[in-house]
């Protein structure tokens, strides 16, 4: 899922820099959304494995 997250970041950067401003925002957002359901995904990980090995 981080890979897609920095996919449609690298997407928003070359859009921006070709002046696609629409896309540029909507491909920012969607990298945002994924890289915050990683980051959330991530910490429930490592808190079942803290609980586990206990």
């Amino acid at each position: 899922m981080l890979h897609y997250s920095v996919v449609f970041l690298v997407i928003a950067l070359i859009a921006a820099i070709f002046g696609f401003g629409g896309i540029a925002s909507g491909a920012v957002e969607i990298a945002k959304i994924l890289f915050f359901i990683f980051a959330i995904m991530a910490a429930i990980s490592f808190v079942i494995s803290l609980v586990r090995k206990s």
